[in-house]
């Protein structure tokens, strides 16, 4: 019979009255991931010597750290706002709400959102209301704007402030009122550069949502009406002679109509979020 015995440090082997020792060496820190020659707040020490294993809390640790960062940018709105909805106010501290909060100042409405966490926010009032700007540059197509020519292809154009960061560059603000006036558009919680000059697609999504923009247009105290016959300025360009405007009443469904640059509208920047 047979009998076999085992030890800590080593085997020994009992076989027909002899006996055998066979010793096998303890298995060493670094073998069993112990790498660190300093002991670290959380870390886990090796049994058989003076080495610890950071690896664990470190990436506990690098975890903690990206979820924080993760939960700050979200409550910042840096990146993207989950909260935000169609037609809820958006206030200056970047937050969202479906009705007034007596704490905060409301800066615009929710007109767009991606299904991403990101949108666009509709100022709550117009700027320049008294003499409305005219797009400017008539007769001037400026080659870096894609021209729609219908109002089905201007209405998937959502590059608001890259548009207006185009007009922008292809003249000042005597040839080009419309884009500069909502560029230098600012209110507390923003300054100006902030805010741009919506794209079709926008005041598309405006269209097709004006019952709950106009509803917190109301909830915010605005002057501005989402309503038949108001006509609000895109910086999507249609040609050399037209650009696309909030116009409730086209026939064509959109809410977009044509506009002569020559001609006068409301300019009603937006906000990115």
């Amino acid at each position: 019979m047979r009998k076999i015995l085992l030890a800590s440090a080593g085997v020994m082997v009992i076989s027909a009255g002899t006996v055998y020792a066979a010793c096998i060496p303890a298995p060493s820190c670094s073998s069993l991931g112990y790498e660190s020659s300093s002991s670290c707040e959380g870390g886990i020490k090796c049994p058989f010597g003076n080495a610890w294993n950071c690896t664990v809390i470190n990436k506990v640790n690098e975890i903690t750290n990206k979820v924080t960062e993760l939960e700050k940018v979200v409550e910042e709105g840096g990146g993207g706002n989950s909260s935000c909805q169609v037609g809820y106010l958006y206030f200056s501290d970047k937050t969202c709400s479906a009705a007034q909060i007596p704490s905060k100042t409301p800066i615009g409405v929710v007109a767009y959102i991606d299904g991403k966490g990101h949108g666009q926010v509709i100022a709550i009032d117009s700027v320049l209301t008294t003499v409305p700007p005219i797009w400017g540059g008539k007769d001037t197509d400026i080659p870096t704007l894609t021209n729609y020519s219908t109002a089905k292809e201007a209405a998937t154009d959502f590059a608001s402030c890259s548009n207006t960061e185009k007009i922008l560059a292809a003249g000042d603000k005597s040839k080009y009122p419309a884009a500069w006036a909502a560029h230098e558009y600012k209110t507390e919680g923003t300054e100006a550069g902030d805010w741009c000059l919506p794209a079709a697609g926008i005041l598309h999504a405006m269209y097709l949502n004006r019952s709950l923009v106009a509803n917190g247009l109301s909830n915010a105290s605005s002057n501005l009406i989402i309503a038949a016959g108001i006509k609000i300025i895109s910086s999507t360009e249609q040609n050399s002679s037209y650009i696309w405007q909030l116009d409730i009443q086209a026939a064509e469904g959109f809410g977009l109509g044509s506009l002569p640059k020559g001609s006068s509208a409301l300019v009603v920047p937006v906000l990115e979020f």
